[in-house]
Parts: structure tokens; sequence; C-alpha cells
């Protein structure tokens, strides 16, 4: 049965058949030949997949990603970061970081993240005297920030698979992604004073906070979305509701930003993008089911104990295969696949679900960045109407940064279990 889901799972994906049908195929499949139990416990469990209130967080946070994409707030939240540190030789390029950090806390999105400040901070990088390359090689590589900078889908994705606390994932991603925009940050500035890129702007103190001003309200919704979860004001899944009735309160009203035609297209897009989404949850339901009633992921984990005793090894060789899943699979799929299958080896190699749980989506959110499931390059694409290739160069030297991160994240797991642990 192992091999013929192997085999069926590889073939279908090579024949470029749809993920979510990949999955379900290969566990009727499966269920038909090896098993002696009919196929209406699939349907079963593609009903069970989606009867969690927790995933309802999910249409939510992508509605509330998307109507900030298409308002104003990311606009203010450039102008806020630049007028904060704009003055600075490579103060734009720091800008356009903290501005992808701030607006990945407030929509949980990597491609809106790009969508949202590359159509701004792109073309304004290369006014300023940046490389093109480079400009778009950054928004692009700090995009990737939309799903470690709490609040994340994947990090729901995982708590729900994994069985782990969403909020602990969520405090889980803060020091791993300030980590990130420090080093992200600092190599932006190192190049800017190399190669003498862009102008510095200057603001009066009265202009800079009347800018402030105007941004508080962006500014303000992260601190109301993971202080209310964690004040216990509200669940999870309800301060996915808060945020989506905030974005709308401060793009309508104070904002004056979004039409009826405009929310038209939000609803029409975010519902398109929720249910693909969560046609895939579904359909991977009743494989993790069928590897939990065969007890694979358990004799996987007693193989490679029996095999790998060094847990730095085997930390690197799950890195290697989780770097190679993420060219040819979505992360939804990754999580939703391949958590199921290390969670029991987990305590054998006395890991941390939580840092393994970033661990993991700091690996799999590499894959926004190659081929051939590269979404973030896919965007880029699309705001700056250049080649994949050109953008797949321009965010090289990020990923070399960014697999620094990875192994910080992997062998020092009290960078992520620090701030869960401290609150509790």
């Amino acid at each position: 049965m192992v091999w013929f889901i192997v085999c069926t799972f590889l073939g279908l994906l090579l024949l470029s058949t749809p993920i979510a049908i990949v999955v379900l195929a290969t566990t009727a499949g499966a269920v038909s030949l090896f098993l002696n139990v009919p196929l209406t416990a699939l349907v079963q469990q593609l009903f069970r997949g989606l009867d969690n209130f927790l995933l309802l967080s999910i249409p939510f946070f992508i509605l509330a990603g998307n109507i900030m994409a298409e308002g104003r707030i990311a606009h203010y939240l450039v102008q806020s970061m630049d007028a904060c540190v704009g003055r600075f030789r490579g103060g734009l390029a720091l800008a356009g970081i903290l501005t992808c950090m701030f607006f990945a806390a407030i929509s949980g999105s990597s491609p809106a993240t790009v969508i949202a400040v590359g159509s701004i901070m792109i073309p304004a990088l290369i006014r300023s005297g940046y490389s093109e390359k480079f400009s778009i090689g950054l928004i692009t590589s700090a995009g990737t920030l939309g799903i470690l900078i709490p609040p994340s889908i994947p990090m729901v994705l995982y708590s729900l698979v994994g069985n782990t606390s969403v909020s602990d994932m969520f405090m889980a991603g803060v020091v791993p992604g300030v980590i990130r925009v420090i080093i992200f940050g600092a190599f932006a500035v190192y190049m800017a004073r190399r190669f003498n890129w862009g102008a510095t702007s200057s603001h009066s103190l009265g202009e800079t906070l009347r800018i402030l001003g105007r941004a508080s309200w962006g500014l303000a919704m992260p601190l109301i979305v993971l202080g209310g979860i964690y004040s216990g004001i509200f669940t999870p899944t309800e301060a996915a509701g808060v945020s989506v009735v905030y974005a709308l309160l401060v793009e309508t009203f104070i904002y004056r930003s979004l039409t009826w035609e405009k929310l038209r297209v939000i609803l029409v897009k975010s519902a398109v993008l929720s249910s693909a989404l969560l046609f895939i949850i579904a359909c991977a339901m009743p494989f993790i089911w069928l590897l939990t009633r065969e007890q694979l992921p358990v004799q996987a984990a007693e193989f490679i104990g029996a095999h790998i005793s060094n847990k730095y090894v085997f930390l690197f060789l799950v890195n290697i295969l989780l770097l190679a899943v993420g060219c040819v699979m979505d992360i939804v799929t990754s999580i939703l696949v391949l958590t199921p299958i290390f969670l029991p080896m987990l305590a054998h190699f006395d890991i941390d679900p939580v840092a393994w749980g970033i661990m993991m989506i700091v690996n799999v959110e590499i894959g926004f960045l190659t081929f051939p499931f590269g979404l973030n390059l896919f965007v880029a694409m699309g705001i700056t109407k250049k080649p994949l290739t050109y953008i797949a160069r321009s965010v090289m030297p990020f990923l070399l940064l960014l697999f620094v991160c990875l192994l910080m994240v992997t062998y020092i797991p009290v960078i992520s279990t620090w701030l869960p642990s401290v609150l509790k």
C-alpha cells in the first residue's frame, strides 16, 4: 500500500493533476485496493475535515487581507515607515521591509503582502535610485513574512493537524520574524551604502507625527488581534472575524477607499481563494485518516529511529526533504500531508512541536520563491511585468539569507519557544 500511495501520488503530480484531486484519488485507490472499508468512509472524512470551528478563521483572514490590499492601509504604512527610517542611507529599503512586516501582521498572507506592498514600494525604490533587480528581489522575498509574522493561515493549519495551540504558534513566529527583518534590513542597508543607492528623505517632526497619525489605524490592528487573543477576549477564529470588521470600518469610514464595486471584487476574490483552500483541506483529511488508521507515521518513526540516532542529522535530512517538497507542492498541502507523518518522530528525538511547526513553515515558505510553485514569483511577475527567470534571479541573494534563518530556527529552537513560554 505504501508503494501504491507513493507511486500514485508522484504519477498524478507529474501529470499536472490538481493537488486536491491527487490526494483524494490516491486515498480512494488505496482504500479500494487494500482495505475492507466502504468508500462512504471517505465522504464522512471529507465532512469531518471541514467540521471544525478553527477553519472559519481562514476565509476571515483572507477577506481581511484582501480588503487592506485593495484599500489605503498599505499606502499609509509605507508612508509611516519611510517617515521613521527614510532619512538614513538605505532607509527606503528598510521601510519596505518594515512595511512587509506590519502588513504581514495584518493580512497573514504572503501573496497579499507582496501585492499590497510591492505595487507601492518597488516603483518607489527604483525611482529613488535602487537597482531594479534588488528592489524586486527585496520586496518579493520580504513578502514571505506574511506567513511567519502572526496571524498566519499556515500556522492555523499546522495547529489543526498537529494538535497545538494556535496562540502558541502565533507567538512562536514573532521572534523568528523579527530576526528575519533584522537580517534583511542589515543586508539592504549594506547594499545601499556600498553602491550609493537611494536618496534619503527628510520629514519634520510635525510631518512625521501627522503621517503616523494617519497610519495608526493600520498599525493598531496587530495589537487588537493578537492582544485580544492573549488577553482571552476572543479566540483566534473570533479574532479573524474582528479583523474583517475592523478593516471594513477603517477602509470605508476613515480612509474612504472602498466602493461597492471594489467590495464586490474583494468578496468574489476572497470566496474563490477560500473555497480553493478549504477544498484542498477537505481532500487532505481522508488521506490523514488513512495514514493514522494504518499507523504509517508510527512505522515511519520506528524505521527512522532504527537508522538515525542523531537528532541533528535527522533535522538536517528533514530540512532537505522539506525544501524539495516546497519546490513541487503548495504550502497548504505540504503542511496537511507531512505533519501527521513527522509528528510521531518528535517525541523520539525530543523536539518541541511548536519549534517544529515554525521550522516547517520557514522551510515551506521558501517554496514561495522557488520553481514551480513559487507563488510570490508569479505575483511579482504580475506587478512588474518582468519574465519569471528575471524575478527568480532577483530573489537569489535573499534565498541565501532565508537559508541562514532556517538553520537558526532549526538548531536554536529557543528562538521559537521563548516567547510562548514567557506568555504562558
